[in-house]
């Protein structure tokens, strides 16, 4: 069967299709439509999204934001330092678990000088290679980062962020902070995008999971079962699960708005019901996996060897997905975070080989 090994995930990408910027328009991205089964795959744009849509349908989206958490200084000596907050340890929010770079020379003692008013403290090790570090400054954490941060862009983006990301790196809905990297299949919606569904009949849900760090780690083993998911934290509202819940009964869709909604709703089904709460998943979600929950699935294009494109593969089935993103290559579509998105419209009923 496809799609059991780490190697079955590899493809090659041009360099010239990593988008290292977005769109000029959040809905101007371009959107493979990939319908269930055999269905030849259609080529359109984002703003052509709701033709896809039935009156009825629920559309869920992750309203968690991302913190301009990149702090860039220098330490004692005059080099440069750069430190990422991933999330606060304690209520005070002035301790966080963090990566900082260069780790070497950013020992526990250290100080790193944000600004002359804004100082970071290296405190000691955190879990996972990184450090506790503690903000030192009379200003708020939330001015702090209002000021100095940076948008944490992800690596392959290959460039500073710049003043524009501060809003496009970002869903129009994000409304909960806490994300070190965009929700991404979020960013091609517009308000008048999203105020077309609910004319159409289609109502909006919000779940909240905080990506966290992990998303960027590869896989180091090529049995991914043997792979250790990392832990992110998802809120789901009473209401969100009635909705989700009433949809199913009365034969609507579910369609999540990027992976990071479907692992949420997922986590929190049981025997087809989703359940309100506020936890902690390490779901990992690939071939062969039976979904409870979701039916269409709006995602950009992942990362090869990615846990992100085995979700996918699990949702459309292995070999389906290895033709969608040869079709997308072949058709010169954008990758990654500021890239182009697909419409999975239904779901395999079981994995293909």
């Amino acid at each position: 069967m496809g799609g059991a090994r780490l190697s079955d995930y590899d493809y090659d990408l041009p360099d010239n299709l990593i988008a290292r910027y977005p769109s000029d328009r959040r809905d101007g991205s371009r959107l493979l439509v990939v319908p269930q089964g055999d269905a030849p795959l259609r080529h359109v744009h984002f703003h052509d999204v709701a033709d896809l849509f039935r009156p009825g349908d629920l559309l869920v989206v992750n309203e968690s934001r991302v913190r301009p958490a990149r702090l860039l200084g220098t330490r004692p000596g005059g080099g440069a330092a750069e430190i990422l907050l991933l999330r606060p340890a304690d209520e005070d929010e002035r301790v966080w678990d963090a990566l900082v770079r260069p780790g070497s020379k950013l020992k526990p003692g250290r100080r790193v000088e944000i600004s002359p008013d804004v100082h970071v403290e290296i405190v000691g090790p955190a879990p996972g290679g990184g450090r506790m570090v503690r903000i030192d400054s009379d200003r708020s954490v939330d001015d702090v980062l209002s000021t100095y941060g940076h948008m944490p862009l992800p690596p392959y983006i290959d460039r500073p962020a710049e003043a524009s990301d501060r809003e496009r790196y970002q869903t129009v809905y994000a409304c909960v902070p806490g994300s070190v990297a965009a929700p991404t299949a979020g960013l091609h919606f517009t308000h008048d995008l999203l105020a077309r569904l609910e004319a159409g009949g289609v109502r909006r849900v919000p779940v909240t999971l905080h990506v966290g760090v992990g998303t960027f780690r590869p896989i180091m083993v090529d049995d991914p079962r043997d792979h250790e998911m990392h832990h992110e934290t998802y809120t789901v509202s009473a209401e969100t699960a009635d909705a989700v819940n009433a949809t199913r009964a009365r034969g609507g869709r579910i369609w999540a708005v990027g992976t990071t909604a479907v692992r949420t709703l997922e986590s929190v089904a049981r025997d087809g019901t989703v359940r309100a709460g506020v936890g902690v998943t390490d779901l990992f979600v690939r071939p062969p996996y039976r979904f409870q929950v979701v039916d269409c699935l709006l995602t950009n294009f992942h990362l090869p060897r990615s846990t992100l494109m085995m979700l996918v593969a699990a949702f459309a089935g292995y070999s389906r997905t290895i033709d969608a993103y040869a079709e997308a290559i072949g058709h010169g579509y954008r990758f990654y975070s500021y890239g182009d998105a697909m419409a999975l419209v239904g779901r395999s009923a079981a994995p293909d080989s």
